[in-house]
């Protein structure tokens, strides 16, 4: 038999399901595709500048530091960080100039997934309220089977 997690030791009947925010799923997303961008960076950089190893290293901590990035979203600092990196992964540029438009491109969707995240999370807290009043002022009625 398989070993539960403290999530389903600790799951009791009728327990509503934890709130993912989709501005972090978004955010994520494209935190981690710019990771992909700084490796592959930091490759090219190395092949095209006479095998400077530090071409690769650099890259390497980009790539960390941006996945690292996403553990850190939901804390107050954590997008002006992601911002910082944006600005880091565009600044690439002056060594590779195809990189300055990558990186605003990349700035551009870090930009659209931090609003349009939000805008969708505040929809989903003003339907959830409007389903809880639902529930409340119907308490006979049975949910739809889904």
């Amino acid at each position: 038999m398989a070993k539960l997690t403290r999530a389903q030791r600790e799951w009791k009947p009728n327990t509503p399901k934890k709130v993912r925010s989709t501005r972090m799923m978004f955010a994520s997303v494209v935190l981690v595709l710019e990771a992909f961008v700084a490796l592959f960076a930091g490759l090219a950089l190395f092949g095209l500048k006479d095998k400077n190893p530090l071409f690769l290293i650099l890259g390497v901590v980009l790539a960390v530091l941006l996945v690292s990035a996403c553990a850190f979203l939901a804390k107050k600092w954590g997008p002006a960080f992601g911002w910082i990196l944006q600005l880091i992964l565009i600044a690439g540029g002056f060594w590779e100039p195809s990189m300055f438009v990558v990186g605003v491109l990349f700035a551009v969707a870090w930009w659209y997934a931090l609003y349009a995240g939000a805008r969708i999370d505040r929809e989903n807290v003003a339907r959830a309220r409007v389903q809880a009043q639902w529930d409340a002022d119907h308490p006979d009625e049975e949910p739809a089977a889904e």
